[in-house]
């Protein structure tokens, strides 16, 4: 979060054309966020998803795969391309390649996914 707060900080608000910030709330509560931002490094237009946070009380109950997916649906409505970053952690690989995201190391991503 402390990545996500300092971004807010300096300006990046998520709110430029095809971007996004999206929040998970379980009983009322925050339990995730997510956000989908310009992929600038890539050859054709695409979307990184990044920012991404679940609470660790709210992790293992599927807030995660609902953040991924509303996050995946809203970009492939303006692109083809999305990536994704999962240096985080050793469980980040594994989490974005259930959501049908392959490896790839052409760029500042470790993972793309294509839309069909």
């Amino acid at each position: 979060m402390a990545l996500l707060v300092e971004d807010w900080r300096r300006g990046a608000r998520f709110q430029g054309d095809g971007e996004a910030l999206l929040a998970a709330f379980s009983a009322g509560e925050l339990a995730g966020v997510g956000g989908l931002s310009a992929e600038l490094a890539a050859p054709e237009p695409a979307r990184r998803l990044r920012r991404f946070y679940v609470r660790p009380a709210m992790r293992r109950r599927g807030v995660a795969a609902a953040l991924a997916s509303a996050l995946i649906h809203e970009g492939f409505d303006s692109v083809n391309l999305l990536t994704v970053n999962a240096r985080a952690s050793e469980s980040a690989a594994p989490f974005w390649e259930a959501q049908g995201f392959v490896a790839d190391g052409s760029g500042p991503w470790t993972h793309i996914m294509r839309n069909g």
